[in-house]
């Protein structure tokens, strides 16, 4: 089926749009964008639909997402995880390597690619490890990882603590021309920590997490960056001071673009309070500070994109004492929500900005199709109401988990509907 959106608002800051305009879909492609096309779009047989409702934007993408599967599909599977990104308004999610079996050769990656191919839901663009088995012992067939859709390569979840495995890999890499998705954290200085060091720890009781075991390794990872030429981007940035190193290396050249997630944005280690495990992540949630310093590198350029770590457990496994419950919270179904309840209708980002964060950014740092709804783009739209009020409920998720501490929030906006290669995978009309 083809179709023409007839009257909705296009924001669309690659192709320098922000208007009431239809836009006909034709053959999984955005074909024509224009006004008074609906007329010509019913007689050659399109399905008209009433977009003047609704702000129509390019699909968001993901580019932290832990699906799961292959190993712990208790937990989350590929199509639960896709749908769940589809009603959040994600049309494309780069899957994390950190399953079991870890996919640090290409037959994992394949199995990835096939089950999201069957599912029908979002796009789903796996990365390959850095090291077998996300070991830090040896470096991964990166050759092999590029050659079955490996889009970027990480070892989420953990830094290659050896700097000269690191600094191998950098220089490794670039005969491939992927960048390297970095989650940095010296184990040494953050073994054993549960949560932020600081005064609420101490009150709480719970071992500290310092922000400098993430900059210490920010600081490393700049330095091999900027020797090799490598092309870095540091995932879930939460301390202010990391943020300023990465301002600092921007400046001089070095190839890095930076994260940060919703619940770093919004949420700090006050919001721990009574032990909620809900609220456990690694990295941790930081200081008023650092939540501040995050929101004005959105604003300067500092931050390139906001991705939510979508990180989903059991309620076995969360609902256990603080200590032994593990890190991670789901963010598919409540970032935009999130976004725009706390900063658009706050003044804070505008609609343009919001779509430059979560979609067009991402976009161009992996390469891939999407950010944008211009003419011969692949027809990944979503449809938002961006007054649209709503509670988060446990109950109502696609995914599989429910470990969000925004459980209860009322939001104001919401994607009501998702297409991607011009096909609708997710509406509520």
């Amino acid at each position: 089926m083809n179709y023409c959106l007839k009257g909705g608002r296009l924001i669309d800051p690659a192709a320098g749009r922000d208007c009431t305009v239809d836009i006909l879909v034709v053959d999984g492609k955005i074909n024509r964008v224009g006004p008074s096309l609906a007329e010509e779009a019913a007689a050659a047989g399109c399905e008209i639909i009433d977009a003047s409702p609704y702000v129509v934007m390019p699909g968001l993408i993901d580019l932290h997402v832990h699906l799961r599967e292959p190993g712990e599909e208790e937990k989350e599977t590929i199509a639960s995880g896709t749908r769940a990104a589809v009603k959040g308004g994600f049309t494309s999610v780069v899957a994390m390597p950190n399953t079991k079996p870890p996919a640090d050769n290409g037959s994992v990656l394949a199995y990835v690619r096939a089950k999201a191919a069957e599912v029908k839901a979002a796009r789903v663009y796996p990365v390959g490890n850095i090291t077998k088995g996300g070991e830090g012992l040896e470096l991964a067939e990166m050759g092999d990882l590029v050659a079955n859709g490996a889009v970027a390569f990480s070892d989420d979840g953990r830094s290659v603590m050896n700097s000269e495995l690191a600094r191998n890999a950098f220089r490794y890499g670039q005969l491939f021309g992927k960048p390297f998705l970095l989650h940095c954290e010296d184990e040494n200085l953050s073994a054993g920590g549960q949560m932020h060091e600081g005064f609420t720890s101490t009150r709480l009781g719970l071992k500290g997490y310092p922000s400098v075991a993430e900059t210490a390794m920010v600081a490393r990872d700049l330095l091999l960056a900027e020797e090799t030429g490598a092309r870095i981007h540091i995932q879930h940035v939460s301390s202010g001071r990391s943020l300023d190193l990465i301002r600092e290396a921007k400046k001089r050249g070095v190839k890095v673009t930076a994260e940060v997630t919703p619940h770093h944005l919004i949420l700090t280690d006050e919001d721990v309070a009574d032990y909620y495990t809900t609220t456990k992540v690694n990295p941790p949630l930081r200081t008023k500070e650092d939540r501040e310093a995050l929101r004005k590198g959105l604003l300067d350029g500092t931050i390139d994109l906001i991705a939510t770590d979508h990180a989903p457990h059991t309620r076995e496994e969360k609902n256990q004492e603080f200590g032994r419950a593990p890190f991670g919270m789901t963010g598919l179904e409540t970032a935009l929500g999130l976004i725009l309840t706390e900063f658009y209708h706050t003044g804070f980002l505008s609609l343009a900005k919001i779509v430059d964060l979560l979609s067009l950014s991402p976009a161009r740092l992996l390469g891939v199709p999407g950010g944008t709804l211009a003419e011969g783009s692949p027809a990944d739209l979503i449809l938002v109401d961006p007054d649209r009020e709503w509670e988060v409920k446990e109950e109502e998720f696609a995914s599989k988990s429910g470990n969000s501490p925004f459980v209860g929030w009322k939001l104001k906006g919401k994607a009501v509907a998702t297409m991607v290669g011009g096909e609708w995978v997710y509406k509520e009309f």
